[in-house]
């Protein structure tokens, strides 16, 4: 699998506390959620965060690879 960004949405505005779960992603805040958006490297990458997003229990919204067409 190559490389591809990803958008991931969890529930909840979360602190900036939380940043150095989520390294190399971006945090923003949208809408009382919190978006993620990083590039991923592989699955194991992929999985790795969305355990994260497990053990730190959040609650996903969503998570979306996100098209070159997209980003254009």
């Amino acid at each position: 699998m190559p490389s591809r960004e990803y958008r991931l949405t969890v529930e909840g505005e979360l602190s900036d506390r939380v940043r150095p779960a989520f390294e190399g992603m971006a945090l923003t805040r949208e809408r009382g959620n919190t978006v993620l958006v990083g590039t991923v490297r592989d699955q194991a990458e992929l999985q790795g965060l969305l355990q994260r997003v497990s053990d730190l229990g959040l609650t996903l919204l969503s998570a979306v690879a996100i098209d070159e067409e997209a980003r254009n």
